[in-house]
């Protein structure tokens, strides 16, 4: 589940997901890294669905009014897994704003949650610094979560993760590129475009093992 609702505030508005970075939408790279390691993809954002229509994907608003921030859209993914993937035990999510996902971001979630505790959560680490946009949800969850956060009892991501089982999942930058780089400025897109060009330098088969 790829949140990409995010507004380009500090960029003077807009979908910052589809913001350009080598002449793509930031979303492209997003969707490239990550469909190929899920059964599924779906985009939580609210307002109209058509200014994504080109990629196909469903697009899921959040379920809860107030705009509670990305644990709605976590719960928005969480129910549409529940309701469109019933085999589906876990949903991972990412930002729509990072554009340098690690390629083996699902299968070291899954080795990680292989022998935890049932509700266990994993979260994405890397350097020392904690990337909870970028986490595995066990389905189960859902309805917790639409209930704290119906009760005003949820609103920061990582407080609401601390109160459940997690681990944290350490990963390097193997590709020569923070994994979880995202771009909220102006000067990180332009960053993020001159880190394009230093992918072809690492090996794409060396992703994040720690």
């Amino acid at each position: 589940m790829v949140l990409a609702g995010g507004l380009a505030r500090r960029m003077g508005g807009g979908d910052k997901p589809l913001l350009p970075i080598a002449g793509r939408p930031m979303l492209d790279h997003v969707i490239e890294r990550l469909a190929p390691q899920v059964g599924a993809l779906v985009l939580n954002a609210n307002g109209a669905p058509e200014r994504f229509a080109d990629y196909g994907l469903p697009v899921v608003a959040d379920t809860v009014a107030g705009h509670p921030g990305p644990l709605a859209g976590v719960l928005a993914g969480l129910a549409w897994a529940r309701d469109n993937r019933p085999t589906a035990r876990w949903v991972v999510s990412a930002a729509g704003d990072t554009p340098f996902l690690p390629r083996d971001l699902v299968s070291r979630f899954a080795a990680a949650l292989a022998d935890a505790a049932p509700g266990t959560i994993a979260v994405a680490a890397h350097a020392g610094a904690t990337h909870q946009a970028v986490a595995a949800y066990p389905v189960e969850l859902a309805d917790g979560l639409d209930r704290d956060l119906r009760a005003g009892a949820a609103r920061a991501l990582l407080a609401w993760i601390a109160r459940h089982r997690h681990v944290f999942v350490p990963f390097e930058a193997a590709e020569g590129v923070d994994p979880f780089f995202n771009v909220n400025t102006p000067e990180d897109l332009a960053a993020a475009e001159r880190a394009i060009g230093t992918l072809g330098k690492a090996d794409p088969g060396r992703t994040g093992a720690a």
